[in-house]
């Protein structure tokens, strides 16, 4: 039921991104104090954000189960191929939305992402220039950076989200189902139950959403003092955690190499 349980935390993320809209405020003077005033003082505003940040971190992690299970059942294959492209889309796109999610909160905890992950833009070559004044929209991260990042986080990849999920779920009903293969494939014409089906996927979302309370009440999502010197790093300041193959690749060598082009392939 990894799919189900994808949908639902897309969903809880939809609902608590569009509440935290309302106190987040995208200036790098204000958006650490703004999510430090949701966390603290809005009623029930830490639940909230809690809740967003969980659902964010296990999307990732049911995405990467869910992908895994493709790849090692061999649904990737035709007639399925094009769908498993989709969904890879899609899983790309979840992993862009975590990362610019989070860096807007602005914080000590997230320059090395910032800092880092920026600068590797240059690296690219003959482009890289061009591609980082096109992302920050400065010599540094600043306010045209920080604007981008949010335009990036709520329209530029959340409408593409939403395509390839109604897509994906459209091309899975068209290829025959969740767990068998199409009708003209199958050796046995058994089906479990509309009936079995929506109890399985209740119970899906039950234990999916117990979880993600239990996470959101007794672990509060990151947050850190705001930033002061956007260029100066911390000794401890690293990658978010699904980024840190990718922080240890970089003490192997060449930037380009370990920190875009192999995590690309």
């Amino acid at each position: 039921m990894h799919s189900v349980a994808s949908a639902f935390l897309a969903l809880v993320l939809a609902i608590t991104g569009l509440l935290e809209m309302f106190y987040y405020v995208p200036t790098p003077e204000k958006a650490a104090l703004s999510v430090q005033t949701l966390s603290y003082l809005v009623p029930l505003g830490g639940l909230v954000r809690n809740l967003h940040y969980w659902a964010a971190q296990l999307l990732l992690i049911v995405s990467a189960i869910h992908l895994m299970r493709i790849i090692f059942t061999g649904a990737y294959a035709p007639p399925r191929r094009f769908n498993y492209l989709l969904g890879l889309a899609l899983f790309v796109v979840a992993i862009l939305l975590d990362f610019t999610g989070y860096i807007l909160r602005w914080d000590t905890g997230i320059q090395w992402a910032l800092v880092v992950g920026t600068n590797l833009v240059k690296t690219i070559p003959l482009i890289g220039n061009l591609l980082y004044d096109l992302l920050i929209g400065g010599a540094e991260p600043g306010q045209a950076a920080l604007i981008r990042f949010y335009a990036w986080h709520i329209f530029g990849l959340m409408l593409p989200a939403f395509i390839l999920v109604g897509w994906h779920a459209f091309r899975v009903r068209r290829d025959g189902g969740i767990a068998v293969p199409p009708p003209s494939l199958r050796t046995a014409p058994e089906r479990i139950s509309r009936f079995e089906l929506v109890r399985r996927e209740s119970l899906a979302m039950i234990f999916t959403g117990s979880a993600l309370l239990l996470l959101a009440t007794f672990s509060p999502a990151p947050i850190a003092a705001p930033i002061n010197n956007i260029s100066t790093l911390s000794g401890d300041a690293s990658a978010p955690w699904f980024f840190l193959w990718i922080q240890q690749m970089l003490n192997w060598g060449d930037p380009f190499l370990w920190g875009l082009a192999v995590p690309l392939i």
